[in-house]
């Protein structure tokens, strides 16, 4: 089994003038899947773009369309599997924000594990079988991650979906949900040629406007979006 993971994120990881961050994305448990998306994001843009005027070289991002166009874009996904986590920043430990790997090191962990919630939601409801023979493949926006922290990234999402976790407080040892994990792709990309990395940014800039204005439970009650609250 493939599974396929587009991922982008809204707001700035600042504790001082900013409460609130965001990972959001899209989640597909087949190709065929990933692929009617892609088609239907791809068609419901070509009308956005139109009704909003863009030149060829402007790309559709949530920060320059209208309310009513992105409003448009994200129905275009009703059907797929959304995912996202909220981070109140300030609830977090200072000791987060001294120095760029400590910010780094806790966003990876905030996003491993939103996907790993997704992941055993999955399982409970018999969507993925953690028996089966699982390559996952994930696909982030490349202007997130400076160069040396995609490295930790792909480390960090290895040592919990393959590896397993162990936490040194308790000594207790976590095995990777995945039993028949074959291989984990990442890949950076630019998000004017993968439509789904702009359909990600979509997603991520819903939950972030919904989550400043404290509505976050509207959209987490309707249906295919997983959303998780941090710390």
């Amino acid at each position: 089994m493939d599974i396929f993971i587009y991922s982008d994120e809204s707001g700035v990881f600042d504790n001082i003038h900013n409460e609130i961050f965001v990972f959001g994305g899209l989640m597909f448990l087949s190709s065929k899947e990933m692929d009617d998306a892609m088609r239907l994001y791809a068609y419901a843009e070509q009308i956005v773009r139109k009704e909003e005027h863009l030149e060829d070289c402007c790309e559709a991002k949530a920060s320059i369309l209208s309310n009513k166009s992105k409003g448009k874009l994200f129905r275009s996904l009703n059907r797929f599997h959304k995912f996202g986590v909220v981070v109140t920043q300030r609830q977090l430990h200072k000791d987060i924000f001294a120095e760029k790997k400590s910010k780094q090191r806790y966003l990876d962990y905030a996003f491993k594990i939103t996907v790993k919630r997704q992941f055993e939601k999955f399982i409970k409801e018999g969507k993925i079988n953690k028996e089966e023979s699982i390559t996952l493949h994930f696909y982030v926006d490349e202007h997130t991650t400076a160069t040396n922290g995609r490295y930790e990234l792909k480390e960090a999402l290895e040592q919990e979906f393959k590896i397993g976790t162990f936490n040194y407080n308790y000594q207790k040892y976590f095995p990777p949900i995945f039993k028949n994990l074959k291989k984990i792709h990442l890949d950076y990309c630019d998000s004017k040629v993968k439509p789904l990395i702009r359909a990600a940014d979509i997603v991520a800039n819903k939950i972030y406007f919904l989550a400043t204005q404290h509505q976050i439970d509207l959209l987490s009650s309707k249906k295919k979006i997983y959303i998780i609250e941090l710390p």
